[in-house]
């Protein structure tokens, strides 16, 4: 399992801006075949609600998100809740038909997992979409409320990522003619030459392609996401964090001293840090020095996304303290 493909507390990932072009060829080539076979039957009851533990979970939650988004349901036999919660998400499951996945996680036996989800108490769930973790929600919720959040997941799935195929087995594939290739979209070989400089370490290299991309398409999803992630960790490239840390500690008021330590909070995927560090500079600020710290928290909204539920909470507490 690879850390830095998952945004655990929010993290700053680079790697999803790769995985989500990724993502989006395979879910082209997804619905080729289904269009191939027939398309429009059920999806396999087995493909939809499997367990999951850590041996697993590269290739059956990691894998498998770059192709459909990933529900997780951390559970355990001795949570009454949790007997409630669990055959209501997997009946839905079903219902959805291969919108999403469930995969259901035993947290007393892979304690692991649940320390890298952060997990306080249970039923949890979170989705893992194109490698990147979102939490959806903690408790028995009711069935209505979890129908609108798996809309609005599958909805960010297919806007953000891209993903609009279907939940496929792994095990069932293999012996299948491949589908036809996917054609490349206009920006594909700009996006790819992105991403190959941030593999490369070429963050100036990266800038340049996501802006060009975003030129001649200016809301380009993928580009804008890029862009500002590659910005934020120019930005820090250079920086020296304790010294940083300690100029912020010394000078609450000071707006670069604050705004270079909210940086490398959200780096660090610190985002509520970040962003209340932001919202407090605001409230202590004033004229320039308090522009200065509104534009660059709206820029690190632009990197978690708008779609992440902290960034809404910040928005509100950002609201308040501007009026």
């Amino acid at each position: 399992m690879q850390p830095r493909n998952m945004s655990m507390s929010g993290v700053v990932d680079l790697a999803a801006v790769k995985a989500a072009q990724e993502a989006k060829a395979k879910a082209e080539q997804a619905r080729a075949e289904a269009a191939r076979q027939g398309g429009g039957g059920a999806v396999s009851p087995a493909s939809l609600v499997i367990d999951v533990d850590e041996a697993g979970f590269e290739r059956d939650v990691l894998q498998r998100s770059t192709e459909v988004p990933v529900v997780i349901d951390f559970w355990a036999e001795w949570c009454q809740p949790c007997k409630q919660l669990g055959p209501l998400l997997e009946r839905l499951a079903l219902e959805y038909n291969g919108r999403f996945v469930l995969a259901k996680v035993d947290v007393d036996a892979n304690q692991m997992l649940m320390q890298q989800f952060g997990i306080q108490g249970i039923p949890a769930v979170f989705a893992v979409v194109a490698g990147q973790a979102l939490p959806l929600f903690q408790g028995a919720a009711p069935e209505a409320q979890i129908r609108q959040t798996l809309d609005q997941l599958i909805e960010v799935a297919e806007q953000r990522f891209g993903l609009t195929g279907l939940a496929v087995d792994p095990d069932a594939q293999g012996g299948e003619a491949a589908a036809p290739p996917v054609p490349a979209g206009p920006y594909d070989a700009l996006l790819e030459a992105a991403v190959q400089a941030l593999d490369a370490g070429d963050l100036g290299g990266a800038i340049q392609a996501y802006k060009n991309v975003l030129t001649d398409d200016p809301g380009n999803t993928e580009a804008k996401l890029g862009l500002a992630q590659a910005e934020l960790l120019k930005r820090v490239q250079d920086v020296d964090p304790q010294q940083a840390r300690k100029d912020a500690a010394e000078r609450p008021g000071d707006a670069a001293a604050q705004i270079a330590a909210a940086d490398l909070d959200l780096v660090g995927g610190h985002v509520e840090d970040a962003f209340g560090r932001l919202v407090e500079t605001v409230q202590r600020t004033a004229g320039d020095d308090r522009e200065a710290v509104r534009l660059r928290l709206l820029e690190l909204f632009e990197v978690v996304g708008s779609e992440d539920p902290r960034v809404a909470t910040a928005r509100r507490a950002l609201a308040r303290a501007l009026f």
